[in-house]
């Protein structure tokens, strides 16, 4: 294993446990969304607000290729990154590479995400929040790691994670 990649809904945990597992393993962490903001010089709702979901989505996947080829990587995606095929099929399928969904229910995802509207684009769209996760979950689930994080604080992630991953 010579990668670790989180996905998951907004507020699963991806930014917030993955630091703690990147530490625990002596890895680097890296956030795909950071990263594309600073390639970008603008944040993801100005690029969602000025190009579209579909423009954003082309420089996600691109970002994400790049990103997947590095060692000693815990890398979180986007909640959406894991809806592009190409995506699912690269992280599914290259050498050393561990994929991990942190499911989370919609109301845990709501509740942890209250008050950042501004810096989340789906949290704009309401209307289809709730068709937008029922979606992603079982893209989600194709993981090679699934941990329900509800209940969980983020040390305990990773614990969850480190026996998943030892198997």
């Amino acid at each position: 294993m010579r990668r670790i990649v989180l996905t998951g809904f907004m507020g699963s945990g991806k930014s917030t446990a993955g630091p703690l597992l990147a530490a625990r393993l002596g890895w680097r962490f890296i956030d795909a969304d950071e990263v594309i903001e600073a390639l970008a010089g603008r944040r993801i709702a100005e690029i969602f607000a000025q190009e579209g979901e579909a423009a954003f989505r082309r420089i996600e996947r691109k970002t994400i290729a790049g990103l997947a080829a590095e060692d000693g990587l815990v890398l979180a995606l986007g909640g959406g990154a894991i809806e592009a095929a190409e995506t699912r099929e690269l992280l599914l399928n290259t050498p050393g590479t561990r994929l991990v969904h942190l499911e989370v229910k919609l109301e845990t995802a709501l509740a942890r995400c209250g008050g950042t509207k501004q810096t989340r684009p789906v949290l704009a769209d309401e209307a289809n929040l709730a068709t937008r996760y029922e979606r992603r979950l079982p893209l989600y689930r194709v993981a090679h790691v699934s941990i329900a994080t509800d209940e969980l604080t983020p040390e305990q992630v990773v614990e969850a994670l480190a026996e998943a991953l030892a198997k």
